[in-house]
């Protein structure tokens, strides 16, 4: 049983940009193959649009039809807060799971 999935749009865009520029479909491929999760162009560009909005990341120069981003310097401090927040809300449930608290 999953309670929560590990599928919030933000977060994987900003790690699969973590590794370096991507392009629409090279974003689809790379959530799909580390978390499991399909984005559709709908909900992929939609996503991309409201981080690149917020600053998190940047449109660069198009390559024949497609068009990459990557993450900017405030989506890096942006994804590392995130991730420690997980980082941390994880070890805190590993612990109690192994104290035997529910």
């Amino acid at each position: 049983m999953r309670i929560s999935q590990r599928s919030d749009p933000s977060l994987l865009v900003l790690v699969s940009l973590a590794e370096g520029p991507k392009h629409g479909y090279a974003l689809t491929k790379d959530i799909e193959s580390f978390a499991g999760v399909s984005l559709g162009p709908g909900s992929l560009y939609g996503c991309v649009a409201r981080l690149e909005a917020r600053g998190l990341v940047e449109a660069l120069p198009a390559e024949d039809r497609r068009n990459p981003y990557r993450l900017t310097a405030a989506g890096a401090v942006a994804l590392q807060e995130e991730l420690d927040r997980l980082a941390s809300t994880a070890a805190l449930g590993l612990r109690r799971l192994a104290g035997g608290r529910p």
